[in-house]
């Protein structure tokens, strides 16, 4: 494996993948995976279809548990729960839209909120007034995050009836009405054009600058390279290489993993410079005079001899 050091300046972990390997059976989608994601840093992960990006994603989330190795944040180790790990500051989005299609946009947003609300089942039953400014201080925080990703103005149109682009941007507000420390992201630009995913990059940029550290699946090679501080590449479930766009693109290694071998046609540089001889250019010594050379056939009307000689 190659590491060379980021662009970004040092900075606090936030994450820190030791050893992760993922196995279902006899197979195994992921194999010793180190990985680290500082504070304010955007990290790139890319790799070919199968490479078990998503997998290692659900491992640090809490969606599967890891069969050997740990995941910790801000130097704690996570708790094996999904909803403990979004608790402790990582929220992520899904490489499939993951939206509650029947509840507005503004609905989705708040349900991003339950794990920084403190009122309970009775409060809530209740309705008090600490559940009401509870509730209050949530709407205000999602509104917020609507004019942040620029939904504010379909705050109550039902999330179904959004263009693919806006759901997109409305699962990254849910994840942010957490208050993550971490957003990982799952191929947020799959199908869009070129103007959305610019202004996803944007969005990402943002998100990084209001002090989310970002850790970020993509195929989009071009949006990765220009986002990413550093990226890391997984091929088979091991990660490959890992540093600088620089040091990714070069690395003939990541061109095979995605493009394959390139096709040997057993020409090289001198052969095309020297050709091989042809007949006609041989050098007459090296050719069998006539009367050195065997007679390879008889002529059609000689007989054919018998094993002594004598014409049967």
């Amino acid at each position: 494996m190659t590491t060379a050091p980021s662009l970004a300046p040092a900075t606090d972990t936030v994450l820190k993948a030791d050893g992760v390997t993922m196995r279902f059976g006899g197979l195994t989608a992921v194999r010793g995976v180190d990985l680290t994601v500082g504070s304010g840093e955007i990290v790139g992960l890319i790799g070919p279809n199968g490479a078990g990006k998503t997998t290692f994603f659900n491992c640090l989330t809490g969606l599967y548990v890891p069969t050997e190795g740990t995941v910790s944040y801000r130097g704690t180790r996570l708790s094996r729960k999904p909803h403990l790990v979004t608790q402790a500051g990582i929220a992520r989005t899904f490489q499939n839209i993951r939206l509650f299609a029947n509840m507005t946009v503004l609905e989705n947003v708040l349900v991003g909120r339950h794990t920084r609300t403190k009122e309970g089942l009775w409060s809530a039953l209740l309705r008090g007034p600490g559940f009401k400014k509870a509730e209050r201080t949530s709407e205000e925080r999602a509104m917020e995050l609507l004019e942040f990703t620029g939904l504010a103005h379909k705050r109550d149109h039902l999330a179904r009836n959004l263009p693919y682009g806006e759901q997109r941007k409305l699962e990254i507000a849910r994840a942010l009405a957490s208050e993550p420390g971490l957003l990982l992201l799952d191929e947020p630009t799959a199908g869009m054009n070129p103007q959305e995913t610019r202004a996803t990059q944007d969005l990402v940029l943002a998100i990084r600058a209001q002090g989310t550290a970002v850790l970020v699946i993509e195929h989009d090679m071009r949006f990765i390279f220009n986002l990413c501080d550093r990226v890391a590449v997984l091929v088979q479930g091991q990660k490959l290489v890992e540093g600088t766009a620089e040091v990714v693109q070069a690395d003939d290694r990541v061109i095979a993993a995605y493009l394959g071998e390139p096709v040997d046609d057993h020409t090289t540089p001198d052969d095309a410079a020297n050709p091989a001889p042809t007949a006609e250019a041989a050098d007459p010594g090296d050719a069998p005079s006539a009367e050195t050379a065997p007679d390879a056939t008889a002529p059609a009307d000689r007989p054919a001899q018998g094993p002594t000689g004598d014409t049967p």
